[in-house]
């Protein structure tokens, strides 16, 4: 059964690929998982810096769109 969770094409360098696939190991996580770690832990350091992303300026996620 195919996810239906959004995807996004990630273009980055060989070397920087391997090397989150090397820490992905150490962490007993896949690269997706992995990725998706550090995207949450990038988003909870930019809440706690500027607050919720509420999406009430007018922004709209193409995702929502």
């Amino acid at each position: 059964m195919a996810s239906k969770l959004p995807q996004y094409a990630l273009r980055i360098p060989t070397e920087t690929m391997d090397k989150l696939k090397y820490i992905a190991d150490r962490s007993g996580r896949s690269a997706n998982k992995e990725i998706e770690q550090l995207i949450l832990n990038h988003i909870e350091a930019w809440e706690k810096k500027h607050g919720p992303i509420l999406f009430d300026d007018g922004f709209v996620p193409r995702s929502r769109s």
